[in-house]
């Protein structure tokens, strides 16, 4: 009797695909997850790496963020290096509190309105950052090293192109 019921044709809707998945060939003929499911499962997988090569220094992945984007452009509000890194507002607060309590960045009050707080890193900041270059540089080539040489550049220029297409930010 089962073996009868395993032979008979499917009753119902057709099975769900697995979450992420697109059950029918893209443009160029691919079928599997869609590509911003392979975006993310790279994030989440970045970010795990990176938690673990930060933590012998102390920082999360959300807390290199935030000191990178300070590194790069200085004196930000709390919102601003908040949307730059990615994260919530609220979210940003923790981690700017949590970086100016190791003396990594400093606050003071912004240039023509006292009411804006900008962080700042410090030197202990930049120190600390130099000390984890090494270690992200070894996860990035992690990344890339299973990408031919010849396919790096594509492959960060597609990302780089998804990226403005979706924000409107183009990269130079």
């Amino acid at each position: 009797m089962a073996e009868a019921a395993d032979r008979a044709p499917a009753q119902g809707p057709a099975p769900t695909p697995a979450p992420g998945t697109d059950p029918e060939p893209d443009p160029e003929g691919h079928k599997g997850p869609l590509t911003i499911y392979l975006v993310k499962q790279l994030e989440l997988a970045i970010r795990s790496f990176m938690d673990e090569a930060l933590r012998p220094y102390g920082l999360t992945t959300f807390q290199y963020t935030a000191l990178t984007v300070l590194q790069h452009r200085g004196g930000l509000s709390s919102a601003q290096l908040a949307r730059r890194s990615f994260v919530r507002p609220q979210t940003m607060h923790e981690i700017v509190r949590a970086l100016e309590e190791r003396g990594l960045i400093e606050r003071a009050h912004a240039p023509g309105n006292r009411r804006i707080m900008e962080a700042r890193l410090t030197r202990e900041g930049q120190e600390l950052l130099a000390a984890c270059a090494p270690a992200v540089q070894k996860l990035e080539d992690r990344l890339l090293h299973d990408i031919p040489e010849k396919r790096r550049c594509a492959f960060r220029q597609g990302l780089e192109d998804g990226l403005a297409s979706l924000t409107g930010r183009h990269h130079g």
